[in-house]
């Protein structure tokens, strides 16, 4: 009696422990919260390129972007500041992953449409990804009169499709801090209707920039894109310049000041490329930095938001 006494006792102390595990059992451990890299740049953009940031979701980026003329235009045209070349944007966040945009440039009447999709996304919290991969498709029309661009001998026939050309772009990059984010940019650009026969339809480049933070509202930003010679060539160069890999051409290089003022920012920079389109900066840049070709310019960055997403229940 006295045994099953004790072991009576003992199962009701074990009951109220074994239903508090159960419990902890059934509500499970929480799981730790995903966090992603964010503000890796300021912008989608770094100058001319892609940067590793996307548009938020149900957020609208208006950009508008300006090139004065090039400081070597000299004092006849006030080193450059009497010229200039615009680009209007808008981009829209369809997702936290999904960014797309529409354009119109000045240069050449571009008009272009594109879109930007984060295929991995750095995390440091709740899941290891040590960096962002993101790919770009772009595409662009030259919308010149016909009798005003470079490309259309006399008699050819005009079609639609000659004006375009497509960009596609992945991007790879990390944060490694809150001053340092890194990015290479390798890409193929092509062109349905090109100058001559010694232009390829098929431009391979690859790029690379980067972004450090100088102050809790200030950036250095930095790009460069890099053409694999013997891709591109001016109509107007001599066929047998040897020391130019591109002929005419130069790849384009960007160096500017990202400033953040709230919903604004404002992006200062110094390039040698006219276009601020994939087709136009990579294939098409003309200036030469030693030559003092360069243009200063502005974009302006303008976050809208349209849409509040219901957050996710957990």
């Amino acid at each position: 009696m006295r045994h099953a006494l004790s072991a009576l006792l003992l199962i009701t102390a074990l009951v109220p422990l074994q239903a508090q595990d159960d419990l902890l059992d059934l509500l499970g451990e929480e799981e730790p919260k995903k966090e992603y890299a964010s503000a890796s740049f300021k912008t989608t953009r770094v100058i001319n390129a892609h940067s590793l940031e996307n548009t938020a979701h149900g957020v609208m980026d208006v950009k508008i972007g300006h090139r004065f003329g090039f400081l070597s235009e000299g004092i006849s045209e006030m080193f450059g500041l009497d010229l200039a070349t615009v680009r209007l944007g808008v981009e829209y966040g369809v997702t936290d992953r999904l960014m797309i945009g529409f354009s119109r440039s000045g240069y050449q009447k571009t008009l272009e449409g594109y879109a930007k999709y984060k295929v991995l996304r750095q995390c440091s919290q709740g899941c290891r990804m040590p960096i962002s991969l993101l790919v770009v498709a772009d595409m662009s029309a030259n919308m010149l009169e016909k009798e005003k661009t470079e490309w259309y001998a006399p008699g050819r026939e005009d079609y639609f499709t000659h004006r375009l050309g497509y960009a596609f772009q992945v991007i790879v990059g990390r944060k490694f801090s809150e001053a340092l984010s890194l990015q290479l940019m390798p890409g193929l650009v092509h062109r349905n209707l090109v100058t001559t026969a010694d232009q390829a339809h098929d431009v391979l480049n690859v790029g690379a920039a980067g972004r450090v933070k100088l102050a809790k509202r200030l950036a250095l930003n930095a790009e460069y894109i890099y053409l694999l010679p013997g891709q591109t060539r001016a109509p107007a160069m001599e066929a047998d310049r040897v020391n130019d890999p591109n002929p005419g051409y130069k790849n384009s290089l960007s160096i500017g000041f990202d400033i953040e003022t709230g919903g604004h920012v404002f992006q200062l920079h110094f390039t040698n490329s006219t276009a601020m389109f994939e087709r136009g900066f990579i294939t098409e840049t003309t200036g030469d930095w030693l030559d003092g070709d360069i243009h200063f310019g502005f974009n302006i960055s303008r976050v809208f938001t349209l849409y509040r997403p219901k957050p996710k229940k957990v």
